[in-house]
């Protein structure tokens, strides 16, 4: 099992910005908008990867490089292997074919923490985040509500290229199943690409009891097929 700063990268990456703390969530699809997407999505392949920078927005300052390359495929999931650069910590998260994390090495969501697409994509298009935490290690369940919506599409530009993606933004509150007045809400904003079947851009708020906690943000870099 990963070390706490790693694992927190390593979900930030997946897409669950809980980690050690939080629920999770799962998405099921509402009724799409007159405007759906007509894009091809290209189904993942072993050896595709994506690299990050992903930065503390409340410093400024760059906390790592992270990279995500596709171990495993199968009907319902997806295996990933989670690295940073200069850090000799390997982690694994495990999606579903829509990019929502069912297993990060420390928590297990049931069925899936929610904040992945609902295809096909389109602006103006709703789905709910309903969803089961349950700690790996710990005794520790969280329940996990919210809901995602597809706000634009965009023109994205990172050192990666130029995308055009669709802005998700989404919100969800956890709560501890054995104290219920602890609160967690979640703020994020995701830019994903149908080109590269991933996100180009990730911005995240955390507030515990209200208060600010965490706020991060990930950029593309590079991406590539094997």
């Amino acid at each position: 099992m990963l070390k706490r700063p790693f694992v927190i990268a390593a979900v930030l990456f997946g897409a669950t910005r809980f980690a050690d703390a939080q629920p999770a969530a799962e998405s099921a699809p509402s009724t799409p908008s007159s405007t759906t997407s007509s894009e091809a999505m290209e189904d993942p392949q072993v050896g595709d990867h994506w690299t990050y920078e992903v930065r503390d927005d409340i410093s400024g300052d760059l906390k790592s490089t992270v990279i995500q390359t596709v171990t495993d495929v199968s009907g319902s999931n997806i295996g990933i292997r989670v690295s940073a650069l200069n850090s000799p910590n390997i982690g694994y998260l495990t999606f579903d074919r829509s990019w929502n994390v069912r297993n990060n090495g420390t928590w297990r969501y049931a069925p899936s923490d929610g904040t992945g697409i609902s295809p096909p994509l389109a602006v103006g298009k709703t789905w709910p985040i309903k969803s089961n935490d349950t700690s790996i290690s710990a005794n520790a369940n969280f329940k996990r509500t919210g809901t995602s919506k597809v706000t634009a599409k965009e023109s994205v530009t990172t050192s990666a290229g130029t995308f055009e993606a669709y802005k998700i933004e989404t919100s969800i509150q956890a709560i501890n199943t054995k104290d219920p007045s602890r609160k967690i809400q979640v703020i994020e904003t995701t830019w994903y690409a149908s080109e590269i079947d991933h996100w180009v851009k990730r911005s995240s708020e955390t507030r515990i009891d209200g208060q600010v906690r965490d706020k991060s943000a990930m950029e593309l870099i590079e991406y590539g097929r094997r």
